[in-house]
Formats: C-alpha cells, sequence, structure tokens
C-alpha cells in the first residue's frame, strides 16, 4: 500500500490558495491578518478563512492556520476570542510556535489539532516527546537537518504518534528558524513576530572573497529526493511562500502534485522539475537535505534567478539571444498567470445564503425552516438544504405576553455571520396573539446553530482565569532581610582559564557547553565532576550525535541544577529529576509559557526574553515557587547557521563544511552593510557559526525598574562574539555589578553609588546597547 503522503501548500491571500486547492494540495497554510509569521503576506480575514475551509473541504482539502509567532501577555485575552471562534468551525489544525499558547490550547481548546511551528526549531529526539506533552500532533523539522538526521527524528516521533513535515521547496534562512535576532536587536522588527527585514538577503560592503551578498543563500527544493524522504516516513512535504502569487503557487504544487502520484504509481521519479525555474527562484538547492553544506549554496543575487537561469539553459551569449529568452520567459510567465486565473475565477468562498422561516398554529409547536446551500466533502457542487426543527412546547392563545416578533428578529440576526448571509427572516407564519416560553426560543437557537455546524457541538467563548501574581516566595517563606530578597548575580563562562574567577565571587556559575563533541566524548563529564559549583548550561542547537553527547553528559553527571536552552535536553531533566531553568534563548514572553513549563516539567525557573521591553516584562505574572531570571550583560546574538559565513566574507580554503570544520576552527571576522554598519562573525571552536551586534548589551535601568521581579540577573563574561576587541577585565566587571545589585535604594547617597558605578561600568564597556529594553517587540 502506498503511504499517505501529504502535499502542504503556502496560501498567502485568497488566489494564492485557490491555485493552491486546484493544483491538488492536500492542505493549505494560511494566516489571518494577527498573530502569524507573514505580516508581508496579504492574509485574510476570519470570514474570508470560513469561507476557504468550506470551498478547500469541498475538494478534500485541509486548511491550517498559522499561530506561529511569540505571543505578549497582553495578547492572550484577544487570543482567546479568536480560538474561541476557531473551535466552532470546521478548521483542521493551528501551527504555533509560542509554549504559551501550547498550554492554552492544550487546556482550554483541545479540540484544536495542534502543530509545532519551524519556529521551535525541532531537529532532535528529546524534542518530540516535550512537544507532544504540550499537546502536538506533528512537528515541522529544521530545515537544516539531513537526510540520516530526519529519519533518526522521524522514526522517534512515530513512537510518540506524532507526525513529521518537511519543507520540500521555497525560500531558505542561512539562519536556524526561531534563533534569528538580526533586526530585533536593531530596531524592534523581530522575526518572531513575523516582522523580519531579511538581513540576510541584504547588499554589504564587498568582503576580501568578492562577495556583496554574503548572506544570500539559494532557496530550498527537493524535487528530486521525494523518494528517500518517503523511505524517512516524513508525512507532509511542505512548501514555504506564502508571500507569493497565485501563478507560483500554483507551478510549484502542480510540479510536485505530479512528481509525488508519479512515483507512488510507478517508483520512479517522471519530472524534470523544469517547470519550478519559471517560476521565482533563487536557483535552487538541496544542499541542507544531503548533508553537503558547500559553497555553492550561496547565490550573489537574491531576488528572482528565473531570467539567468533560462539564459544559462539556452546558451544565449548575443544581446539579441539573450533578449529572444527574456522575451520568451516573459510570454511564458504571463501565460501561466493566465491559465491559472481562468481555472481558479470560478472558484467561491462567498458566504452561504440562509432563509429562515417561523410558522405555527395555536396548540401545536413552533416550527423553524431554514434553507440553505450545502457541500459535500469530496465534490464541488451544492446542493439545496432543508433543515426543520420544532420547539418543545406547543403555541397557546394569550391576550397578553405575546411573542415579541422583534426579540425573534434580535436573537436570530446572529446567523448573519462569518458563514451565513441571512437573506431573509420571515415571521408571517406566526399567528397574533399566541405565546410559548421564552426558554423555547434559545432551544431552536441552539439546535439549529448545532445542525447547521454539521451536529458539532457549539462551544461557548473561553474567558482565560486571571492569573495569581506569585511573590519572590512563597508566604511561608517570606523573608525580613531585604538584602536576602534583592536579586542576584550569575555568571556565564565557557573557558576552563575563566576557572580563577569562582575565587572572586559567590554568585551562581554557569559554564556554557559547546554545540558539538567529538565521539564517545568524556571530557565534561570528568570536568563538572571535578567542578561541583559549576553549573552546566546547554546550548539551543543539538543536533544527532552531539544532542547523545550533551545527554551522556546530563546522564553520567546528574548535577543539581541545569540552564537549558534546549527542550530535549529540558524534556530529559524532566525525566531524571533534575532541576532545570530555562534559558533566555527559548526566548520566553508571557505567564503561561512559565506556567507550561512548570506545570509539564517541573521546571524550576526561566529568563525571560531579552526581545521584550520594560512595560511589556511587567505584566507578566510569576508562577508560585518559580524563579525569574534576566541577562544584563551579554553579546547581542543576530543570528546562528549551521552554513559556514566564512566562505562569502574572508574566504576559506575548504569549499564544504566537514566534521573537523565544526570542531577545529575558531575564526572571526566582520561584515558591514551599506549604512557603515558592522557585524562580527564569529565562529567557536565546537560551535555554529553565529553573528553578533558590533554593540554589547547593557542594561542597567532594569535593576531599579524590576528588581521586584527578578531573582536574578546574569552576566555572559564569554567574549563570544567580541572579534579583536580588547576585552574588559572579568573580575572587576563582577566587582561593578555586585556592588550596582548591593545598592540600598533607602539610602540618602543610592543615586550617587549608581551613578559612580554605572559611569564605570559604561567606561569598561563603552560600545554598548540597551535598545531592545525600550523598543520591545
Amino acid at each position: 500500500m502506498s503511504p499517505k503522503i501529504e502535499l502542504l501548500a503556502p496560501g498567502g491571500d485568497i488566489d494564492a490558495i485557490k491555485a493552491a486547492i486546484i493544483a491538488g494540495a492536500d492542505a493549505v497554510y494560511c494566516g489571518l491578518d494577527t498573530f502569524n509569521a507573514r505580516n508581508r503576506a496579504a492574509n485574510i480575514s476570519f470570514d474570508e478563512l470560513v469561507g476557504i475551509i468550506r470551498l478547500a473541504h469541498q475538494y478534500d482539502c485541509q486548511i491550517f492556520l498559522t499561530l506561529n509567532i511569540i505571543i505578549l501577555e497582553r495578547e492572550f485575552k484577544s487570543l482567546a476570542k479568536l480560538l474561541s471562534k476557531l473551535v466552532n468551525t470546521t478548521l483542521d489544525g493551528v501551527i504555533v510556535q509560542d509554549i504559551g499558547l501550547l498550554y492554552i490550547l492544550n487546556k482550554h481548546f483541545p479540540t484544536l489539532d495542534i502543530h509545532a511551528s519551524t519556529q521551535l526549531t525541532t531537529h532532535n529526539i528529546g524534542q518530540i516527546p516535550f512537544l507532544k506533552k504540550l499537546g502536538a500532533s506533528r512537528v515541522n523539522l529544521s530545515r537544516e537537518m539531513n537526510l540520516r538526521e530526519i529519519t533518526a527524528v522521524t522514526n522517534v516521533a512515530h513512537k510518540h504518534d506524532v507526525l513529521t513535515e518537511v519543507f520540500v521547496h521555497g525560500s531558505l534562512c542561512v539562519a536556524f528558524s526561531g534563533l534569528c535576532y538580526s533586526t530585533s536587536a536593531s530596531v524592534g522588527n523581530s522575526g518572531n513576530r513575523g516582522r523580519c527585514s531579511q538581513a540576510c538577503r541584504e547588499e554589504y560592503e564587498t568582503t576580501p572573497s568578492g562577495n556583496n551578498f554574503p548572506l544570500n543563500i539559494k532557496d530550498n527544493s527537493a524535487f528530486f529526493d521525494l523518494p528517500e524522504l518517503i523511505d524517512a516516513g516524513v508525512h507532509s512535504f511542505k512548501v514555504e511562500g506564502r508571500i507569493k502569487g497565485a501563478s507560483y503557487v500554483h507551478t510549484v504544487i502542480d510540479s510536485f502534485r505530479k512528481q509525488i502520484d508519479g512515483y507512488l504509481e510507478t517508483g520512479k521519479l517522471l519530472e524534470d522539475g523544469e517547470r519550478l525555474y519559471k517560476v521565482f527562484n533563487r536557483d535552487l538547492t538541496n544542499a541542507f537535505l544531503r548533508g553537503d553544506l558547500n559553497q555553492s549554496m550561496f547565490i550573489e543575487n537574491p531576488r528572482d534567478n528565473s531570467k539567468y537561469h533560462a539564459i544559462d539553459q539556452s546558451d544565449a551569449i548575443s544581446v539579441v539571444q539573450i533578449h529572444e529568452v527574456e522575451q520568451n520567459l516573459s510570454n511564458e510567465k504571463t501565460q501561466i498567470n493566465v491559465a491559472v486565473n481562468d481555472k481558479i475565477k470560478h472558484l467561491s468562498i462567498e458566504k452561504r445564503p440562509l432563509i429562515l422561516t417561523f410558522t405555527g398554529e395555536v396548540g401545536l409547536p413552533l416550527t423553524l425552516t431554514a434553507i440553505t446551500q450545502d457541500y459535500t466533502a469530496g465534490k464541488t457542487t451544492t446542493e439545496q438544504k432543508e433543515i426543520v426543527i420544532q420547539s418543545h412546547n406547543v403555541l397557546v392563545a394569550s391576550d397578553k405576553n405575546c411573542i415579541d416578533k422583534e426579540a425573534i428578529k434580535k436573537r436570530f440576526k446572529g446567523f448573519n455571520n462569518s458563514q451565513f448571509n441571512l437573506a431573509k427572516l420571515n415571521l408571517d407564519g406566526i399567528p397574533e396573539g399566541v405565546n410559548i416560553p421564552f426558554k423555547n426560543l434559545t432551544a431552536l437557537k441552539n439546535e439549529l446553530s448545532s445542525l447547521l455546524n454539521n451536529n458539532a457541538p457549539i462551544y461557548p467563548e473561553v474567558i482565560l482565569p486571571k492569573l495569581a501574581r506569585h511573590p519572590k516566595k512563597s508566604s511561608s517563606e517570606e523573608v525580613n532581610n531585604k538584602a536576602e530578597a534583592k536579586a542576584k548575580l550569575s555568571i556565564l563562562i565557557c573557558d576552563e582559564s575563566d576557572l580563577d574567577l569562582t575565587h572572586v565571587t559567590d554568585a551562581d556559575i554557569y559554564f556554557k557547553l559547546p554545540d558539538a563533541y567529538k565521539r564517545n566524548c568524556t571530557k565534561y563529564v570528568d570536568f563538572f565532576n571535578e567542578n561541583p559549583r559549576l553549573i552546566p548550561w546547554f546550548p539551543s542547537v543539538l543536533i544527532g550525535k552531539d544532542f547523545d553527547a550533551a545527554l551522556n553528559i546530563l546522564e553520567q553527571v546528574k548535577p543539581e541544577l541545569i540552564v537549558t536552552n534546549n527542550t530535549g535536553i529540558a524534556n530529559r531533566a524532566f525525566e531524571l529529576g533534575i532541576k532545570w531553568i530555562a534559558g533566555p534563548f527559548l526566548n520566553t514572553t508571557n505567564s503561561y509559557a512559565l506556567l507550561a513549563m512548570k506545570e509539564a516539567f517541573d521546571c524550576e525557573g526561566a529568563f525571560i526574553s531579552n526581545e521584550i521591553n520594560h512595560q511589556q516584562m511587567k505584566t507578566i505574572a510569576r508562577p508560585e515557587n518559580f524563579k525569574l531570571f534576566y541577562s544584563i550583560y551579554h553579546p547581542i546574538l543576530l543570528m546562528t547557521s549551521r552554513q559556514c559565513f566564512f566562505q562569502q566574507s574572508v574566504g576559506c580554503e575548504k569549499p564544504r563544511i566537514d566534521n573537523g570544520c565544526m570542531l577545529s576552527c575558531d575564526k572571526s571576522t566582520s561584515i558591514t552593510n551599506l549604512k557603515g554598519i558592522s557585524f562580527a562573525i564569529d565562529k567557536q571552536k565546537a560551535g555554529y557559526p553565529s553573528i553578533y551586534n558590533n554593540d554589547q548589551f547593557l542594561n542597567m535601568e532594569i535593576i531599579n525598574d524590576l528588581a521586584q521581579l527578578f531573582d536574578g540577573f546574569m552576566i555572559d563574561l564569554t567574549n563570544i562574539g567580541s572579534g579583536d576587541k580588547a576585552s574588559p577585565d572579568k573580575a572587576v566587571l563582577i566587582e561593578q555589578f555586585e556592588q550596582l545589585l548591593k545598592v540600598d535604594e533607602n539610602t540618602n547617597d543610592c543615586s550617587d553609588k549608581q551613578l559612580g558605578i554605572q559611569t564605570t561600568l559604561k567606561e569598561l564597556v563603552p560600545e554598548s546597547t540597551n535598545v531592545q529594553y525600550h523598543n520591545g517587540l
């Protein structure tokens, strides 16, 4: 029997969704004009969504709604209103990034199917049970994974009854999705809020290697890798492109539909893929999927490459020949547009007309007849549907308290809604001078609502309960000593040479573990056993054998406490009974995410996101016996990649990344955009290539603003991202930050003391910013 393969299409506007449906998509993902990660797409209204769901189901196509951004505290009230409406539609699933939203869906809206977005950066086997416990039925795997890694994670997913989906075509981010802060750090346009300004597509000053678009990579395409993905057990083949038009979507989906169906029928790939080059592309690569991270993944043209592909294929040389190729391509694009528009023009998402007629006689029940147009899944035509229902009680003659026809109109006008156009409400069949208990009208309305909703129950609106705001200590543990209640300092290091700092402070010291390890590495097991004061700090990305090595450290050392930025490690820590703190790169922005981690995984505390501002933090409610932390000094990470940033900047003698690169390369350089702003490229040994802001993050304002909210403030002394800049004396930094936290606000000279310390710290860190603290999201 052929495996069930889902072809999942993008739908950025109504025409693109129609094009996907008519081209043979099994499902379409689309977004409303709020709460989705493609603000630049046209998107759709709620009423349009209802019509689209109806249309799609006529063609046996499912609709998934993207709610794939991080959510702010103040947004949950309006989000709950939206979800309360969605549960009363026949929507097939929601795509989610925020852990707090996963919690809300799982707890209050269990009928909505939850899909974990690519923004959750799912790349190892430990993350599957974590997401499953939060209610996810499927996960989108990171685009950076190769076939072997996809197979391993998918095998585990199947054991947990979770489906996997993989992007098979469309734009590639050079950074790990969900871990890019390139524009958030400067102007608050966070990719995690759907406002990515594509710094990776920008033009930069010519690099030493001669490139002007050093971060721009080709589009992804697995058009010829479908058999391997099917063998890997992947359920859904997802196409990127919600800012693309109907012609693009139809061409790509139709091409993949034919390729998939042809392979399942014959066991052979029958399509040559040339149609994919007729629509927008930046040339195509499958290098991530094949695990061959080479220099050919990059391209100097961030815009449409279809013209250059056509010229290359035709061997055109002269100006006349090139012009002829360009004209032919333009004509082909026009023909595609005309053909697609002709195919979708008959597809309608208009509301169904609804006529309601009330009739009755004394001694008989009140009868309500509803006439509308209905459809059957899999059929593209509609037919008239008549519903007849009657009241429980009979009409009785009455000289007073007669049926108020205006009250009936008011009660039933709600059927003029997102699904129906109430064309007529006929009350002429109700005789004068009759009465019936009002509860009968309510019962008729509820019964009709259910029948019009295919007998599905109608769920009431969910009002989220007000969250309790717990103090730093539970009431039984309150401390009288104000000094003890102050936020404490913690320190992050990553180099064994910094162990001497343990002698200059009693602060908690986190030791940052690497992203990659040699096989059978036991170095860090011995290291933590010899240095029990150090608290292991696990990174965001741990793929394949590197996740296995990190697990081994956790299981062998069994530390009392860890900090982790990876949910796979969090899940295993919970299973082992190890206390854990959610790191800053889990990007926690709301109280519900805190509740999710505490209730489901016994989380000890969490770092609050550096993407949100002072006002957005103030609204967060601390769960009971839960600690909150915030990083006040650190390098500002803009993006992390599995691809090499040096090939296109300073050049590299190696044409592709190999295992040795990850473990041994420790280069650094910088690139400068056309506005003259420079960014540091840094690659630590056993770390992924990363890009950092030129300024360090230094936020001293928060110590006075929100000291009552936080249990601890962290300073990052790893020097990662500093390039060739001179590093300030770490012992002096620790001393100054500790003094700043100890200043007693109630003393007369506290302002002078604070100002003196702040001046010293600014001198120690001359290139610094806290713009994120003011801009927020």
